[in-house]
């Protein structure tokens, strides 16, 4: 395991002309709001190494190798190990080949684990036996560093099959298409709108006690951000309702603190959009629905897709009620459906 400077910059010399990396990260996010980074693993052709991320000072060096315009990372879900090392360096890959998205694309389920496509694609069976070790003690055990560097070493391998299954289905455009999503800065900041959606009984409350809570979503979200906690550490989604509608009254120093932030975050706290049930569908947009449904169904048969992936029963319902967002209506997925009817 890579634990100095010197052994750092020995790696990156090492594999300063390959720029196709194998990557993966281990870290812990359970009493914290951010996720707290621990290690690194990559793996090209000829190296494999875990780096530690909590014994080395200065990262710059890695940043420099793993953020250049000429590196792809190649990544299994790789959503969670974008944001773990934008934490620390603010940056997003060029470029990235997500495994789970590629076999997704191939007929694979959409959440389909390594270990599973690795034994499918090479006859590899990889345990899961420390999936939930804790990746801030050390020292780190010999068979659970073999165990953090395994998810990188059969990466590039699953890469190479998956690739090569894209070009000859000619989908190596969509898979681009869906990992560009991936790609957008956007998606590793706090999003105050998923953050309120996610908050059960939030659309059955009335229009001024949403203006409330949503209030009270941005300060406790500084607060947890400030302390590095997790926002329900700091208050309860219950409890925010229940202060939001009059219920319970927040003590007098927070009650304090609350003013002065809204106060100074008048122009950050603005009531987003209502947050209304939506309305049922009509008999007609039932007809519609089943209709795109049975015609997503063939065209999931005709490409080799999970039917969500195309799209989901939830986006669909979206897609009829005229949302100008829905997946259907750009890309890949547009260019099939107009192909198909």
């Amino acid at each position: 395991m890579i634990n100095t400077q010197q052994q750092l910059q020995n790696f990156l010399n090492a594999i300063s002309g390959d720029s196709l990396l194998a990557i993966d990260t281990e870290f812990k996010r359970i009493n914290t709001y951010y996720p707290e980074l621990c290690l690194v693993q990559i793996a090209t052709n000829n190296f494999i190494e875990c780096i530690d991320i909590l014994a080395i000072k200065d990262l710059k060096p890695l940043f420099e190798k793993l953020y250049n315009i000429d590196t792809k990372w190649v990544v299994h879900s790789a959503r969670q190990d974008i944001e773990a090392l934008f934490i620390l360096s603010n940056r997003i890959p060029f470029s990235i080949f997500d495994t789970q998205i590629a076999a997704s694309l191939l007929s694979f389920p959409l959440q389909v684990s390594y270990q599973s496509l690795t034994h499918e694609l090479q006859n590899i069976y990889l345990e899961k036996k420390h999936t939930r070790f804790d990746w801030t003690s050390r020292p780190l055990p010999k068979d659970v560093l073999e165990y953090a560097l395994d998810d990188v070493r059969y990466l590039l391998p699953n890469y190479r099959i998956l690739k090569d299954k894209l070009d000859f289905e000619n989908k190596a455009q969509w898979l681009d298409e869906e990992t560009s999503l991936l790609l957008d800065q956007k998606l590793y900041e706090p999003n105050i709108e998923q953050i309120c959606k996610k908050i059960k009984g939030l659309s059955k409350i009335d229009s001024r006690s949403q203006k409330q809570a949503i209030k009270l979503v941005y300060w406790r979200e500084s607060i947890a951000q400030k302390e590095n906690k997790p926002r329900k550490w700091i208050m309860s989604d219950e409890k925010l309702l229940d202060y939001a509608c009059g219920k319970n009254n927040l003590s007098e120093s927070s009650k304090k603190l609350f003013d002065k932030f809204t106060a100074q975050n008048s122009k950050n706290t603005t009531f987003l959009r209502a947050f209304h049930p939506q309305k049922p569908l009509s008999n007609d947009e039932k007809l519609k629905k089943n209709e795109l449904q049975n015609l997503i169904n063939e065209l999931a048969l005709k490409y080799n897709l999970p039917p969500e992936l195309i799209c989901s029963g939830k986006l669909l319902v979206k897609f009829i009620k005229g949302d100008s967002e829905s997946p259907l209506k750009k890309g890949w997925r547009s260019k099939i459906l107009k192909m198909q009817q």
